[in-house]
């Protein structure tokens, strides 16, 4: 009995500087053919495309399967394309932070493994943030992100981080940017209200909505984030000097980061702290009193004057590997 259903189609969104184009396409054809699929659609991104067009056209092509070879800002692009269709999103990681890949345990640095499960493994259904950034003038734009949205700290950082030093040492490149952002004035007064509920104000110097938990360099921020289970987890940091940040670095590093992941750890950690605030919800609307920089998924957007994420739970279909 022969398989009747039709052959599949792939497309590859791939950024030119970040890949190895030769080493990606032999690897894709060799991967194609033994999936029996049809010959891949090649697509690169570009300074003014950092993918969503680059992703429109894959989906033309008739793809079922687009594969993002790229940074996080390109997963970013092409995964608000295909978060509106029928097909599957792909990723091999090739830049500095790879939230995504690294949030859903993925390999970094294995080309051949991250191709195979592309075409071989199964979908994972994981939430999708929507975000609506208000600019100044009241004008509005709508994104999506999959990791984390940042106003503060965090989002001036990446602002300020040097592309061509990023590229050639990595995470490390963010520290030089990190020690510049804290010299400002970075306490921000805000409102905020959580799935429609009474509004709240507060001042701190950031405030990260997040759908993963993990950062760069496998700093776990948010350690109750799960990618798909429909909830936000927030954090507002509310620092007061060197003391307080001290105890935001503890709470991190030491006891997110080291603690949990020890058996028996949990019973060393300490409680909340003042200097982190956490909430959870579906949906977070925050008004700034000032404008500000703002991040999605590690790249930096611009200025908002406030915004309005909510989850939209099983959004994005990924491939990972069966298990």
């Amino acid at each position: 009995m022969t398989d009747s259903s039709p052959a599949r189609r792939a497309a590859v969104v791939y950024n030119p500087v970040k890949v190895d184009l030769d080493a990606l396409r032999s690897v894709v054809a060799a991967e194609e053919q033994r999936a029996g699929w049809l010959e891949t659609v090649w697509v690169a991104t570009s300074e003014e495309d950092p993918g969503g067009g680059a992703a429109k056209e894959a989906l033309e092509s008739g793809a079922q399967l687009v594969i993002a070879a790229g940074g996080d800002g390109t997963v970013r692009a092409v995964a608000e394309v295909v978060a509106g269709s029928d097909a599957s999103l792909g990723l091999l990681p090739a830049g500095t932070g790879n939230l995504l890949a690294r949030n859903l345990e993925l390999t970094l640095d294995d080309l051949e493994h991250s191709i195979h499960t592309a075409f071989t493994g199964r979908d994972r259904a994981i939430d999708a943030g929507t975000i609506e950034v208000r600019r100044d003038g009241g004008r509005t734009t709508s994104h999506l992100f999959l990791v984390m949205a940042g106003v503060g700290i965090d989002a001036k950082m990446l602002a300020g981080t040097d592309e061509g030093l990023k590229a050639r040492i990595g995470w490390l490149a963010y520290v030089g940017a990190l020690v510049k952002a804290l010299r400002d004035s970075n306490r921000i007064a805000m409102r905020f209200a959580v799935d429609g509920r009474r509004a709240r104000q507060v001042h701190a110097h950031t405030v990260i909505v997040g759908n993963c938990g993990t950062l760069t360099a496998n700093v776990l921020l948010l350690p109750d984030a799960v990618v798909d289970d429909g909830i936000f987890d927030i954090v507002f940091f509310r620092p007061s000097g060197v003391l307080g940040w001290a105890q935001v670095l503890r709470k991190v590093l030491w006891e997110n980061g080291v603690l949990r992941r020890v058996r028996g750890g949990d019973r060393f950690m300490t409680g909340e702290i003042d200097s982190l605030n956490y909430v959870r919800g579906r949906e977070l609307t925050v008004k700034l009193s000032s404008p500000q920089e703002i991040e999605l998924d590690g790249d930096p957007i611009g200025v908002t004057t406030g915004f309005r994420a909510r989850v939209d739970r099983g959004g994005l279909r990924v491939r990972v590997p069966i298990d």
